[in-house]
């Protein structure tokens, strides 16, 4: 389907599928921390990235810090002030659309910019594991009946092919998933916010990798090259995102 304001290809229709079957291995994990260390795999983002086909630009490094404010934001309004879980989500994903189109119409494309946001990433995505200690959270597992899960996966995934454009990078490493992860583990949202920071920083691995080599591989290599960094450093960064956490927790003690 195509017109002036929307196009839907093959991959928006298997990003779709990859969405529903990552977020339905999610809601059957029972452990917190396995539950946060699956959620972290970039799936969507490789799908999405396709999907939107252009090179990674500063729009997909900034959407990390975004997510980290998305996150963070359902925890606060859920767990803090008491808003149900659902509007909760509502109001932290309009937010991130709201602040990706913004950002997305005032960043550039050029390399300065890319790398810059990089670091900014990185930077932030250190600071907030150091910031936001680790609080253990019950094992626990809650599922949405694949009736209504799968609607509200398609739902969001064609909302965001209908605005990618729009919203630029920020599109590919929207919390698809993690719309879904978030309501079925509203009670472990301190596990799912300390993994976002680990994300943050091996998912821009990845990021750097596949804008160095998009000139030589293309769009699609590239994204495979990305995938090598992106799993040589996974296990090393959520190891110390983990144990930093303890530690902080300690600490805090």
């Amino acid at each position: 389907m195509s017109g002036h304001f929307i196009s839907i290809g093959p991959w928006d229709f298997l990003l779709i599928v990859v969405v529903s079957v990552q977020a339905t291995i999610l809601a059957y994990i029972f452990n917190p921390k396995l539950k946060a260390f699956v959620l972290s795999f970039p799936f969507p983002f490789t799908i999405a990235s396709l999907a939107l086909g252009r090179r990674v630009d500063a729009t997909n490094a900034l959407g990390l810090i975004d997510l980290l404010l998305f996150t963070h934001g359902v925890r606060i309004l859920n767990s803090r002030w008491r808003v149900p879980i659902v509007p909760s989500i509502v109001i932290a994903a309009v937010s991130y659309c709201i602040i990706g189109w913004i950002v997305a119409k005032l960043v550039p494309s050029g390399d300065l910019v890319f790398w810059s946001s990089c670091l900014l990433v990185v930077l932030v995505g250190l600071i907030a594991v150091k910031k936001f200690p680790y609080r253990e959270d019950a094992p626990y597992r809650t599922a949405l009946p694949v009736f209504i899960k799968l609607p509200i996966i398609m739902a969001v995934v064609i909302i965001l092919v209908i605005i990618k454009k729009g919203l630029g990078g920020f599109m590919t490493v929207f919390p698809m998933v993690g719309v879904i992860a978030v309501y079925e583990g509203r009670s472990m949202l301190s596990s799912m916010c300390r993994q976002i920071p680990g994300i943050m920083i091996t998912l821009v691995g990845l990021m750097m990798v596949a804008r160095l080599t998009y000139g030589t591989l293309g769009l699609a290599g590239s994204l495979v090259a990305g995938w090598a960094a992106f799993l040589l450093v996974l296990k090393p960064i959520n190891r110390w995102v983990w144990e930093t956490g303890i530690d902080a927790e300690i600490h805090q003690e």
